[in-house]
């Protein structure tokens, strides 16, 4: 863990737009099939199905809506080709590309949490 202990404390400013920026982050990113979907369509495009399949748990109904949100907040874009019958693919933007850090904090503590609690079950065990 960060050892945060000779670091400064935000001033009143500082945590109050701290505060305000984490709760717009939420708003957009908030559930728990959004990240999973950004990240699923960063690896490559696919179809609804291969999504469906690939992030599993999530029902159609969901998904659909979940792919709307995404894409009216800028982070994929729903390509229709005149296909018979019609092809529709979903691809992260580069706006989604702008997660990759958070991604990356949130995947390393959550292996760190997880630890953390398999830690504390094996003491209580004993």
């Amino acid at each position: 863990m960060k050892d945060t202990e000779n670091e400064l404390l935000p001033n009143r400013e500082e945590c109050a737009g701290s505060l305000k920026n984490i709760l717009d982050a939420l708003y957009v990113l908030n559930g728990k099939w959004k990240l999973a979907l950004i990240l699923s369509l960063v690896r490559s495009s696919k179809r609804f199905n291969e999504i469906q399949h690939e992030v599993t748990g999530i029902s159609s109904k969901v998904l659909d809506k979940e792919l709307k949100t995404l894409e009216l907040n800028g982070f994929i874009t729903r390509n229709v080709f005149p296909t018979k019958p019609i092809t529709i693919i979903y691809e992260a933007t580069e706006y989604s590309r702008t997660l990759k850090g958070v991604m990356s904090e949130l995947s390393a503590w959550g292996y760190q949490h997880r630890e953390k609690i398999k830690e504390s079950m094996r003491k209580q065990a004993s």
